[in-house]
């Protein structure tokens, strides 16, 4: 029986791929002299973003740091001068890329009515993201989405960055990882991990892969898959298959 389900938050609740593209290619077309093309110039910002995340999760820097040392690699490359004060640089991140990255935030249209069903279901639902405890929680109050979680579970409250944080989640959730599924888009690290962790896996494929945006990785007919979250609460109530046993929803 299914006690939690642990939701991914990035590319699974909200998209976060298309806010980056969509934010950076603002910031593109007002440099002043940017060095390559616009193509090339996003790509380089999402491997900033993905080197300096790593950073950060392995507690290399703060949160504030790893924006500062992404800007620091990227202005140069729009042709504008680096600033040597860390507070302008937090200014540029403040001003040229979080406020429009915050207002392109979009929730996937399947989120509300799979959590809805969820709830009615009365099944426990948490969201475990290795995401900053700040920016994650307000997505979800952008969307009207904290009230259907018990918690919302980052390394900073865990103390350790997914795959590590399944363990540790499951403790914070009390209940036991044969009881928990983790569902998220991510094939490696939300699915194949967790169920090395003892938990089911769940991969939500929607049709790309988050961090190349090409055509999604090939799993094998083993893995748990679903196109769509509204997909999530007719699976569960069947019994998931796979390589990961069966998880049925506790009614309460």
């Amino acid at each position: 029986m299914t006690d939690v389900i642990f939701f991914d938050l990035d590319g699974t609740l909200v998209d976060h791929r298309g806010a980056v593209w969509e934010t950076i290619a603002q910031i593109i077309r007002a440099a002043p002299g940017p060095t390559a093309a616009p193509d090339e110039l996003a790509a380089a910002w999402w491997a900033l973003e993905a080197r300096h995340m790593r950073e950060y999760l392995a507690g290399e820097c703060s949160f504030a740091e790893h924006h500062r040392r992404r800007a620091r690699s990227f202005l140069p490359m729009l042709g504008e001068p680096v600033p040597g004060d860390p507070e302008l640089l937090d200014a540029w991140v403040a001003e040229r890329y979080l406020t429009a990255f915050e207002r392109a935030w979009q929730c996937y249209p399947d989120v509300r009515p799979c959590l809805e069903d969820l709830k009615d279901r009365g099944v426990r639902l948490a969201v475990l993201t290795n995401g900053d405890p700040g920016q994650q929680r307000a997505k979800l109050a952008r969307f009207d989405l904290l009230g259907f979680f018990e918690a919302v579970l980052t390394p900073t409250e865990l103390g350790a960055a997914k795959p590590a944080a399944y363990a540790a989640a499951c403790r914070r959730m009390g209940t036991d990882p044969s009881r928990a599924v983790n569902v998220g888009d991510m094939l490696e690290s939300d699915v194949n991990a967790a169920a090395r962790a003892g938990l089911t896996g769940v991969w939500l494929d929607r049709g790309i892969d988050f961090v190349t945006g090409g055509p999604s990785p090939t799993a094998d007919d083993t893995v748990i898959r679903i196109e769509r979250l509204t997909d999530l609460p007719g699976r569960l109530d069947s019994g998931l298959g796979g390589r990961n046993g069966q998880a049925r929803v506790s009614r309460t």
